[in-house]
């Protein structure tokens, strides 16, 4: 864990993320919370892990995601030398 992230601010909007329900009160929470493009680039950095999971090439995400080549790379470095983060998560939703 990034200990520049750590606080208690960064906590209780964790906090408030465990304690949404079902995709219904995520899409409420997350509106309200961030701007559509903010949204929608946490959303494009998903895409973009789970295709570089499934071995595709940077061609091919920029293409099907509209991600800059930059965004892929640092999302690619996530997944191999991050907190393993994605990781965790794609194995939960198999």
């Amino acid at each position: 864990m990034n200990k520049k992230l750590k606080n208690d601010a960064v906590d209780q909007l964790f906090d408030a993320v465990l304690s949404l329900e079902n995709k219904e009160e995520c899409y409420a929470f997350f509106e309200d919370l961030c701007t559509v493009n903010e949204l929608l680039s946490l959303s494009q950095r998903f895409e973009v892990a789970n295709m570089l999971r499934s071995h595709k090439t940077y061609l091919e995400i920029a293409e099907k995601t509209g991600a800059s080549t930059a965004t892929i790379s640092r999302v690619n470095r996530s997944l191999n030398y991050g907190n393993d983060g994605y990781h965790m998560i794609f194995e939960r939703l198999k």
